[in-house]
């Protein structure tokens, strides 16, 4: 288990580390994930801290499906992409890479080969923008 003082989505929520947020509620925290796959590459995340599917409350992996789907709805207004991936890894086996819940949303286009992580960082303008982006269409949806 990862110790959550040396998490970096933690950190995020605690406010420690910078991030592209796109949402925030009570149980749960959407944000731009810094090494994209694709545009508009997202993650709904727990508050809490929590290693994988096995240690969320029920009520708390509810809320983290509302909020993906609310961002996923988004993501189809707004960038328009042919598809979108959802993809929630727990364990080294299953490539999780980061030991704290949460939710992939990767638009995709035709053709692409399937990637859930890069290591090539994103461009904080693109970032940026596209997290407003998706924040002013999740504002004026209820």
């Amino acid at each position: 288990m990862t110790d959550p003082n040396n998490c970096i989505f933690c950190m995020i929520v605690d406010g420690r580390a910078p991030s592209f947020q796109v949402s925030d509620d009570e149980l749960t925290l959407a944000f731009m994930d810094i090494f994209p796959v694709a545009p508009g590459h997202s993650l709904v995340i727990t508050k809490q801290h929590y290693s994988n599917i096995f240690e969320v409350p029920p009520n708390t992996l509810a809320a983290v499906a509302r909020a993906t789907r609310r961002l996923a709805l988004a993501i189809r207004s707004e960038l328009r992409p042919e598809g979108l991936g959802l993809f929630q890894l727990n364990g080294v086996a299953a490539g999780q890479t980061v030991f704290h819940y949460h939710q992939h949303l990767i638009p995709r286009s035709s053709g692409e080969d399937l990637k859930l992580h890069t290591r090539v960082r994103g461009d904080d303008d693109e970032l940026r923008a596209t997290s407003l982006r998706l924040a002013e269409k999740l504002a004026t949806e209820p």
